[in-house]
């Protein structure tokens, strides 16, 4: 079964929306550890509209699973990393205009980029990820480039009007699990999972990790976040 890292961003965005102390996304990770999360999600954009450098050192130093770091391919970015040692870094796109991440890396057109930021941070030992749309030729590039994972964006799925959309960007989703596993890449996922969506992306062949993150973060508001972690491992499971 694929294990769950839990996205604390968005807990952030609620701290940041007032200016002030709480809630603590540093918190909510150990939370969300306590309650079963495999790992913890955090993504320092270059803004630092949600997660701060201080919530990056807390987080390394308290979370006993996993930390994921995603961040842009940039030299601040590269650097923070590698004096934070996360245990992965997914690289992902980020524009300064979007509310949230929209829409997987172009590896090809962003090789050098990529490459370089991949290059040093393999040299530190830190597992590589690329937020990706499952395309084949994009799993290609990331395998050329050296990446150890893949994260499919399931974006376009989760936004699927009906039934039949949804069963087409599954069916994509797939093939891209498939392509990747076949070229040695560990396969995860996330972007726009639900309570409501998730099974069928848990299905999915080679799936290794989720990344969610709105839907939990939504769900604690009602149930506490403890519960909202241990009702979406039932789902997964």
């Amino acid at each position: 079964m694929a294990i769950l890292h839990i996205n604390v961003d968005h807990v952030a965005t609620i701290r940041e929306a007032r200016k002030t102390t709480e809630p603590d996304p540093v918190y909510a990770a150990l939370q969300a550890e306590q309650a079963g999360a495999a790992g913890i999600t955090i993504h320092l954009r270059e803004d630092r509209r949600h997660i701060n450098d201080r919530d990056v050192r807390l987080v390394r130093e308290l979370v006993q699973t996993k930390l994921n770091l995603e961040m842009a391919a940039t030299d601040e970015m590269v650097k923070i990393a590698i004096q934070t040692k996360p245990e992965i870094v997914t690289l992902v796109p980020e524009k300064r205009e979007e509310v949230t991440t929209e829409g997987g890396l172009d590896c090809i057109s962003q090789a050098a980029v990529m490459q370089k930021s991949i290059d040093a941070l393999k040299k530190e030992g830190i597992r590589v990820s690329l937020f990706i749309d499952p395309d084949l030729h994009q799993i290609d590039q990331a395998q050329k480039l050296g990446a150890d994972d893949i994260e499919l964006h399931t974006g376009e799925y989760a936004n699927a009007q009906n039934d039949p959309q949804k069963a087409s960007q599954l069916k994509r989703l797939e093939a891209g699990a498939i392509h990747g596993h076949e070229a040695g890449l560990k396969i995860n996922a996330g972007h726009g999972l639900t309570y409501f969506n998730v099974k069928p992306v848990v299905a999915l062949p080679y799936l290794e990790e989720l990344n969610i993150g709105h839907s939990i973060i939504a769900r604690a508001v009602y149930v506490g976040l403890h519960q909202a972690v241990i009702d979406m491992l039932a789902l997964m499971d």
